[in-house]
């Protein structure tokens, strides 16, 4: 006998602001904009920062290899490696196979990422005062549990 779902409440599909996509869309621009009002000082948008340190974190690394890391799609990801590469904070360049690029942050990278922290953490300790630290990471939970379920399809 398989299990059914009856026991649990159906989703009212007519009414759109019950859309998990639209709901994570909505509080990421919010969750967005805080991030890049506190960053500004740095010269850094949030997308800038955290692509920074995918990069930092996972040290030289090919485009496939970030796409992954960072759930984007190749061709949104190297249309925003180019803007780095073309403010100095990493390079580009071709990997051992000619058709694979490998991209490692710049000493300037490095530097702009260094400076950005302290903004972010500032960032991050807001979001943890304002959600608190338990729902904070039962969030941090859930979003990898969407981005799970939202790759399985």
């Amino acid at each position: 006998m398989t299990p059914t779902h009856r026991s649990q409440p159906r989703a009212d599909t007519s009414d759109p602001r019950q859309c998990a996509c639209f709901n994570v869309r909505k509080a990421a621009r919010a969750v967005t904009q805080l991030y890049d009002e506190i960053l500004r000082p740095s010269g850094l948008r949030i997308t800038q920062f955290s692509l920074l340190t995918v990069i930092h974190l996972t040290g030289t690394g090919n485009i496939t290899d970030l796409a992954e890391a960072a759930v984007m799609d190749r061709t949104t990801l190297t249309r925003n490696l180019k803007l780095l590469a073309e403010a100095g904070l990493i390079t580009i360049r071709e990997g051992d196979d000619a058709r694979v690029r490998e991209v490692s942050l710049t000493p300037g990278g490095r530097a702009r990422l260094g400076a950005a922290l302290p903004y972010w953490e500032k960032a991050q300790r807001r979001m943890t005062d304002t959600m608190g630290p338990a729902r904070l990471e039962r969030l941090l939970a859930d979003l990898s549990v969407a981005v799970a379920a939202g790759q399985a399809g």
